[in-house]
């Protein structure tokens, strides 16, 4: 009866490459299974109305400031001292992301998230380029021709726009969201309450 984390999850978003270096800790602590689901933060954002933080909070005095430093404080305290922001940001990340689910099909998701979240967020590289793209998933390892030939086909492109339309139906609005059960949690710093959410899951499964 182990808890499962899922992970509604874009490359694009410097939080969900946060909150996945910060996870390993909490998974070994609670026995926890993670499970990425791939979906479109450009797409969640046109269907529920939301915008980028960097969008959202410009106008604000102050705000992007601190949000910057939130930022430096989790990477201070979670000790992921690769993080460094992408000079292209905002990447566009459809290609990347439907690879991902080419990926997962031939069993390589893991590689292809290390791949693409040290590309994007450790190595600052343009990812939305399709040559280098395809350079940085040989250099991983991986056959970038029969990914990106993958990446193309009419079912991947179709498993992740119905990943993206289900998440926003389950009232996702932005990434990084985890679901443990039927609870919904929005950001990086909600990580703590992701881990007391799985507490009833670990104590129904040392009762048996």
């Amino acid at each position: 009866m182990s808890a499962t984390i899922e992970f509604i999850f874009d490359f694009g978003s410097p939080n969900a490459y946060l909150a996945y270096r910060a996870l390993p800790p909490i998974l070994a602590r609670t026995g926890a299974r993670l499970a990425i689901s791939p979906c479109l933060l450009g797409g969640i954002f046109k269907a529920t109305g939301n915008t980028a933080p960097t969008v959202a909070f410009a106008p604000i005095k102050g705000k992007l400031e601190y949000e910057m430093l939130e930022l430096r404080r989790f990477v201070a305290k979670h000790g992921i001292d690769k993080f460094r922001l992408n000079p292209h940001f905002p990447v566009n990340t459809l290609m990347l992301m439907r690879g991902l689910v080419a990926a997962r099909e031939v069993g390589q998701e893991a590689g292809y998230l290390e791949m693409g979240l040290g590309g994007l967020w450790e190595e600052g590289l343009k990812l939305d380029d399709p040559e280098i793209l395809a350079r940085r998933i040989e250099s991983a390892g991986l056959d970038s021709a029969s990914l990106l030939a993958a990446a193309q086909t009419d079912r991947v492109k179709l498993r992740l726009a119905d990943n993206t339309a289900a998440a926003v139906a389950r009232g996702v609005f932005g990434v990084p969201t985890f679901f443990v059960g039927g609870e919904m949690f929005f950001g990086k710093d909600r990580l703590g309450q992701v881990e007391e959410a799985i507490d009833p899951f670990r104590r129904a499964e040392n009762s048996t």
